[in-house]
Parts: structure tokens; sequence; C-alpha cells
């Protein structure tokens, strides 16, 4: 089995504090290297599109709530986990690069919904595929049932961290 650099840290704990549990370590270290990793990895596939993840996830949001591909500033900022001003900073530039509009709300005309154009689809479409096929080739290091097994892993912890910060008082 290969090593990588976490194994070489907890080595180093080991050889000065052998008493010490690191197996909570060695699986977060690993979660957030792989991360710092990817983001590197999303970052340069999503250069060729002049946006940033921070930007493609506000397109993505859009397109997935399916037509007609619009959302309210809240839904948007609830649902990627940013506060109110993060999101008018996204919304601005995806707006000033035609990529979203602004139009009234139908329903109560003090308020905006946020509408994916025709541009702004092709982009996060593009984007998409693009995305999908760069993290491919981490993901294909695994085969079928390594694959299975990890994600249901990962699922498992991301949704206890979920739980937990849903709950009343959290």
């Amino acid at each position: 089995m290969p090593s990588d650099h976490v194994d070489r840290l907890t080595e180093q704990w080991a050889s000065q504090r052998p008493e010490l549990d690191t197996r909570p370590l060695r699986i977060s270290a690993r979660v957030v290297r792989l991360q710092r990793y990817l983001d590197q990895r999303i970052a340069t596939t999503l250069e060729r599109f002049g946006i940033s993840e921070g930007e493609v996830n506000v397109l993505a949001a859009l397109r997935r709530a399916g037509p007609p591909h619009e959302l309210t500033p809240t839904e948007l900022y609830r649902g990627l986990l940013l506060s109110s001003s993060a999101m008018t900073h996204r919304i601005d530039r995806l707006e000033a690069d035609g990529l979203v509009r602004r139009i009234p709300d139908t329903d109560d005309g003090r308020r905006i919904r946020v509408a994916l154009t025709d541009r702004g689809r092709e982009v996060v479409d593009a984007a998409m595929d693009r995305t999908v096929v760069s993290l491919s080739a981490v993901t294909d290091l695994l085969d079928d049932d390594e694959h299975a097994v990890l994600e249901e892993l990962l699922r498992r912890l991301l949704a206890a961290f979920e739980r937990d910060e849903a709950a009343p008082g959290a």
C-alpha cells in the first residue's frame, strides 16, 4: 500500500507521543488534504470558463432548480451556506458577465429572483461536463465497489455534521 503525507505525520507523532491516538487525525487530515487537491483541480478546470468554483455553484444551483431556472437570493445563499453579502457579490459578478439576471418576483414585487440566462446555462453545462471529466481522473482510481464504500462512509460522516448543525441550539 502506498504511503502518503499523513502517514509521515502520524509516524512523527508516534515517535514523540506514542500514547496519542491519531486515528481521528489520520482521517481528517486526509480529507482536508484531498479537499485542497480537489479545489486546485476544480479551479484549474474552471479557469477556461472565467468563473470560480463559488460562481459555478450559483449557476449550478439555478440549473438544478429546473425551468425556469430561477431562485431567490435567499434560497441561493441558504442552499450554498453563504452570507447574504457574499451571495450579492457573486450575483453581481455573474450578472455583469451576462450569466444571470435579476428579475422581479411575480408573486411579490418587493422581491427579486435570480434567473439563469441562456449563456449562463451554456457555461454551467460545459463547466460541469469538464469538472466531471476532471474529477473522474481521480475517482477512477477506485473500482466500483471501493467507490460505493467510500461514498457511503463519507455520506455517513457528512450526514452527522449536517444533523448536528440542524439541531436546535447548534
